[in-house]
């Protein structure tokens, strides 16, 4: 497979390049020039800056119809298709004032349109402003999104949640490869590090259409940080430290560019002790307070490099990411206390790898993408000594194809096929799931549909998985695993459509199917799963969870006044979950993997206030609520409670050395949850009031970036829902104090 890569690289640079450009000058409804405009067109990796006068120039660009973007603080995004046929293509722009956002080029869905002109809707995020809310880890960030929570173990290990829905049900892409590392565990984290990650954009709903099995519930689809511009080259350093887990995260990154070549790589280090939780725990009359959760330290090393070439037909990013994860696994509890970021057994150690290359090439008025991903994660947990007790190895090759029709009038079609070839291998004593090989194939096609202020986005798609596994282990006892071959097919569908009822008042309307197969640990299991304290039992006689979503956003935007209403109502059928069944293993509860018709509904509404004359003061508000239910009437597990989120902002600058500067008041209130399944218990509702800080610093001729953050400012006590600690009465985090420096070397 490296041959072949390497035979494309090297096949393709020797294409004759042709100077392409576009020039152009980008100015205000007043036609003065706007300097420091960010001009782009993000799907061949494009990227400069207006100067001084607003003009701007990007070279060596391909043949062919793309979307230049155009993008400033205070403006509405702008974007436009080009059509580049001879050397030279001029493109002036004006930009429209727009007080109080930035619209983004949303790169999850199909067509790469803008957030305003996309059927459905997706929230994008940038790492910067998850970082200026507080966020300690990437998990922790995606949370702060409405309708996004996370099912955490401690501080170390989180998994998201959309809209009630998590685990396999939740698909996730990293450097545009679908991510696979044994998420069907609880205490198995997403294994990111939120270095060099440039956003993420969550599709809250099936996305079966675009990315096949498992994205039932939706995709969270992390953007990596963009090259260098041509020409230039950039190096930068950061480090933030956290005050309860006496913890760090360095981090140091340089990129390069010429016309053709870009290159870039970032290393990562973070480090973390036990975190405090807010009351401390006497451990007897007369004994010390313990107020540290023992063994939840943890220790990430991660490192990430890149390299691009492009001319007039060809483009390719080759990417590569390394994420090595020392965790200490809970078991004791509030126990033995310790300030050491060295972790003690029980512990996990993850390495894992992720290699991408994305292609591109660019015919007369077609376009073909061809993307490849190889991931290898290697899992090994160990009891009480350094032999591991499970080992288990996952190697996954996938390939995406899409072809994008020549445009037909106002209809854009796109055509691909998508697969996947995976395998599982065990080495230690212990075994979670079998030995067993995963195959993927699916093929699919969208198209888009504009007239007037409408549009229309509808898609059909099949997919076909087939799963084998070996025997293993004696009849009838704990680790015997019975040989599976399975072959699970699905036919799914969706329709979309988007108006504008009114000015500035947008609806969309969304139906989608999605599907899942059912995963190894739902088809074979049969032992004790000791990250969920229970012995498990799987079936091999389970279907696909297949499911219909009805999605409705409503939107209205002004200059000073935002608006946004999404309701949802998630049908699925074949819904697999566990259930006791009253029989107890060597100490342990039993648990069936059994299936059955289940609903999800609720959504999100929220406002944002930018009131006038105040441009300086800005007011965001959300509710999120999700219900969940089978078709008995009984609640689903790890359902989140409601939440309702308000944030204060305030935008300043001081002379010429504090720029870009905020100061942010966010009331974080979580309702208490007493729509618990079977084997949960009702949670308690708090409120945690967190502050931030910052903005760009300028010390004589140094300047930085810097965030200062409190959160859990008045050091609440409180145990989340989704917390798999709570079933030990072990409350979340404290009083966390957090600072973080950014200099451009």
């Amino acid at each position: 497979m490296k041959s072949i890569y390497i035979a494309l690289l090297m096949g393709f640079s020797l294409v004759a390049t042709a100077q392409n450009k576009i020039v152009g000058t980008v100015s205000d409804k007043d036609n003065k020039p706007l300097p420091n405009v960010i001009i782009s067109i993000p799907e061949i990796h494009k990227e400069t800056i207006s100067d001084a006068d607003g003009k701007y120039t990007l070279n060596n660009l391909p043949n062919g119809t793309f979307k230049l973007s155009f993008s400033f603080i205070g403006y509405a995004t702008k974007l436009i298709a080009v059509t580049i046929s001879e050397k030279e293509t001029i493109q002036n722009t004006t930009l429209e004032d727009n007080a109080i956002h930035m619209d983004e080029v949303i790169v999850s869905t199909a067509f790469n349109k803008l957030q305003s002109q996309n059927v459905m809707k997706v929230e994008h995020e940038s790492l910067k402003s998850l970082q200026q809310k507080g966020a300690t880890t990437l998990v922790e960030g995606l949370a702060k999104i409405p309708g996004v929570s996370q099912v955490s173990t401690g501080t170390s290990i989180g998994k998201p949640v959309i809209r009630g829905l998590s685990g396999n049900r939740v698909l996730v892409y990293s450097q545009g490869v679908r991510l696979e590392n044994q998420q069907f565990g609880e205490e198995h984290g997403l294994g990111l590090n939120d270095a060099g990650v440039e956003s993420v954009e969550v599709i809250k709903g099936p996305a079966s259409l675009l990315y096949g099995s498992d994205a039932l519930g939706g995709v969270l689809y992390f953007n990596p940080e963009k090259f260098a511009n041509p020409k230039e080259f950039k190096a930068d350093f950061s480090q933030r430290v956290f005050s309860n887990t006496l913890g760090s995260n360095t981090s140091l990154g340089l990129k390069t560019s010429t016309e053709n070549w870009k290159f870039l790589a970032r290393g990562s280090f973070n480090t973390h002790a036990d975190y405090q939780i807010a009351s401390p725990i006497r451990t007897s009359p007369s004994g010390p307070n313990s107020d540290r959760v023992t063994n939840t330290r943890y220790n990430e090393t991660d490192l990430k490099t890149g390299i691009g070439y492009s001319n007039s037909s060809f483009s390719s990013v080759l990417r590569y990411n390394f994420n090595r994860l020392d965790l200490g696994i809970p078991e004791e509890g509030i126990s033995e206390q310790s300030t050491s970021h060295s972790t003690i057994y029980p512990k996990q150690a993850v390495d894992n790898h992720i290699l991408s290359l994305h292609n591109n090439f660019y015919f007369k008025n077609s376009k073909l993408d061809a993307d490849f991903g190889y991931i290898f994660n290697d899992r090994s947990e160990f009891e009480d000594s350094n032999v591991a007790s499970l080992h288990m190895k996952l190697r996954t090759f996938n390939y995406d194809l899409k072809y994008y029709l020549p445009k037909l009038g106002k209809v854009e079609t796109i055509v691909g096929v998508q697969g996947m070839h995976q395998t599982n291998t065990n080495s230690g004593e212990e075994l979670l799931i079998p030995d067993a090989s995963t195959n993927d194939f699916g093929i699919f096609g969208t198209a888009n549909y504009e007239f007037g202020k409408n549009v229309l986005q509808a898609g059909l798609r099949f997919d076909n998985r087939k799963v084998s596994s070996e025997t293993n282990g004696i009849v009838g006892q704990e680790g015997y695993f019975e040989a599976v071959d399975k072959s699970f097919d699905s036919f799914n569908a969706s329709l979309g459509y988007k108006t504008h009822l009114a000015n500035n008042f947008t609806l969309r309307l969304n139906v989608a199917s999605g599907f899942r197969a059912p995963n190894l640990a739902e088809l074979t299991s049969n032992g004790v799963h000791e990250g969920s304290n229970r012995y498990e039992i799987g079936n091999s006689s389970l279907d696909n969870e297949q499911n219909l979503q009805t999605d409705l956003n409503l939107e209205y935007k002004s200059s000073h006044f935002e608006l946004f209403a999404n309701g949802f109502y998630n049908h699925i059928n074949n819904y697999i979950f566990i259930s006791p069944n009253g029989n107890v293993i060597d100490g342990n509860n039993v648990y069936d993997y059994v299936q059955a018709n289940a609903k999800l509904y609720g959504g999100e509404t929220g406002i944002h206030f930018h009131p006038h004359p105040l441009d300086w003061l800005h007011f965001t508000s959300s509710f999120e609520t999700v219900i969940g239910k089978k078709d008995d009437g009984s609640n689903l597990p790890l359902i989140p409670a409601n939440k309702w989120n308000n944030t204060f902002k305030g935008e300043f600058e001081l002379k010429n050395w504090w720029k870009e500067g905020f100061a942010t008041l966010n009331i974080e209130s979580t309702f208490a949850q007493n729509n618990n399944s079977e084997f949960e218990t009702k949670t308690k509702d708090y409120t945690l009031i967190n502050l931030g800080l910052g903005g760009k610093i300028t010390i004589y001729k140094t300047t930085f970036n810097f965030n200062l953050n409190a959160n859990n400012l008045f050091d609440r006590t409180y145990i989340s829902h989704l917390s798999r600690l709570k079933t030990d009465g072990i409350p979340n985090i404290g009083r966390n104090i957090i600072l973080g420096i950014n200099f451009m070397i």
